[in-house]
């Protein structure tokens, strides 16, 4: 592992709620306006999430989340754009499973952090094998975030995860205030949201509602 992966997987593993943020889920705000609220209320990793639009549009945007998130001290993940990763210098990308390979993102992204999502053991065994840095499981509870996804795994898919793996894990998957406790019930400590955060009409106070609780955990 190389010394900056090295530094990024330590802060990484700081980290404890986990945002994901597409516009479109932002309430009709800006992007940039949801992801500094979430930065001003401690969150320390962020991922940027845009599928529909022309690229130059996503790497403009992606640069000003760079931007935004190197001048709060947070780490800054990209979805599926490896070479948009790169460009903007993020400090990672998560791939899903028809995504580019892991082995083949770690070969030409030795210094990325590479998150990979997984929807049971094996695959989470195969990716962790393949070199990712950290694997989500999910999605843990029903979700209208993806459409097409795997059927919820429900919350014992961290228990039955959890022993197989040696790199950090995230959840996600309609984690809400209600029932984020099931989940660090069962040994996560990393977790990912989108709309409970990024639909928030408080998204300060969202924050600091889930990460108080998250925190009575680690």
């Amino acid at each position: 592992m190389s010394s900056i992966l090295s530094e990024r997987m330590n802060r990484f593993k700081e980290t404890d709620l986990y945002v994901v943020i597409t516009e479109k889920m932002c309430k009709g705000r800006p992007s940039t306006l949801v992801l500094e609220e979430c930065l001003k209320a401690g969150v320390k990793i962020v991922q940027f999430r845009e599928k529909e639009g022309e690229d130059k549009e996503k790497f403009y945007k992606a640069k000003m989340f760079r931007e935004i998130t190197n001048s709060y001290g947070a780490l800054l993940i990209i979805d599926d754009r490896i070479d948009i990763a790169l460009m903007v210098n993020a400090d990672g990308v998560h791939l899903g499973q028809k995504d580019l390979p892991i082995s083949e993102a770690r070969r030409i992204a030795p210094e990325l952090i590479i998150g990979a999502s997984t929807h049971s053991v094996e695959q989470a065994i195969k990716a962790q094998e393949e070199g990712a840095s950290y694997v989500n499981i999910g999605p843990l509870f029903p979700t209208q975030t993806k459409t097409g996804t795997a059927e919820p795994l429900g919350v014992d898919a961290i228990e039955r995860t959890k022993p197989y793996l040696k790199v950090p894990f995230t959840c996600m998957g309609g984690i809400k205030l209600q029932n984020i406790e099931e989940v660090l019930k069962r040994g996560a400590r990393h977790i990912a949201v989108v709309t409970a955060v990024t639909e928030a009409d408080d998204i300060q106070g969202a924050v600091k509602s889930l990460r108080e609780i998250i925190l009575k955990y680690i």
